[in-house]
């Protein structure tokens, strides 16, 4: 039996096996976790993310647009109709469009700016606020950032200036979840050639920066990624709230 069997959490973001939102679930899934999934709108985002977790038997697979709190009543529902409470929430969810990440972060829109923050920072409120409410029995929060959020990292943009502001959040739901026993953290990870991530300028050129400044001399796995998942929402990590977890093999300790 795994360490988390009998546990149930909930995952907010994969978009395909390059996701690190889909390798914390790996983890998971092998050490006997129940896992609930969202997706994007749409037959394709399905069939994406159908093609991965219904060969684990997941259970709960839904549609969640998390700019409308109707799909995230609708989506938290069903989750406590199937699982009754919940252990565990991962939460990795950003979007900025596309004209926002090229160019300079002076030149944001009024309206990507709104809709960037709404998406990538925002949801993380709304969807813990209704996740927590079924951890009856305490729980574990991760979000997912990036060292743009601390520094600037041109061609970051718009995203590091939501990655900021999701950090923030993460510090204040710590805070206000802490006597519930419902712990909030953050996992900074280096760049991951992920979907997400083919949005970003000069991605390739921060990938090879990282991996000849890092500590370690090379770039984070997802694999890696995977095991800090673990480690955040099992009871080994019992007395870590409102912390960012830097695994990025050592770049953000390095001054030049």
């Amino acid at each position: 039996m795994g360490s988390f069997t009998g546990k149930k959490g909930v995952v907010f973001g994969v978009a395909n096996d390059r996701s690190i939102a889909w390798a914390m679930s790996e983890a998971l899934f092998a050490e006997g976790a129940e896992l609930a999934f969202t997706h994007l709108p749409g037959d394709r985002m399905a069939r994406r993310v159908h093609q991965l977790v219904d060969p684990k038997g997941a259970k709960v697979v839904l549609s969640c647009d998390v700019q409308k709190d109707e799909e995230l009543d609708s989506v938290f529902a069903e989750i406590k109709k199937e699982f009754g409470k919940l252990d565990f929430l991962i939460h990795s969810v950003a979007y900025a469009p596309t004209d926002e990440l090229r160019g300079n972060y002076l030149n944001s829109s009024r309206d990507g700016w709104h809709m960037a923050m709404d998406i990538s920072a925002y949801s993380l409120v709304a969807i813990t606020r209704r996740a927590a409410e079924l951890m009856t029995d305490g729980g574990s929060v991760i979000a997912l950032t990036y060292y743009g959020g601390e520094k600037v990292i041109p061609g970051y943009n718009l995203m590091g200036v939501c990655k900021a502001a999701l950090e923030h959040s993460v510090r204040y739901l710590a805070f206000d979840l802490g006597r519930k026993n419902v712990r909030v953290n953050a996992v900074s990870a280096g760049p991951m050639r992920t979907l997400s991530s083919a949005g970003i300028s000069n991605f390739d050129e921060m990938q090879g920066h990282q991996a000849q400044k890092a500590s370690l001399g090379r770039n984070v796995e997802f694999e890696e990624l995977g095991k800090t998942a673990l480690y955040l929402l099992s009871d080994m990590s019992s007395a870590v709230t409102g912390e960012t977890l830097h695994v990025d093999c050592g770049f953000s300790i390095v001054g030049i």
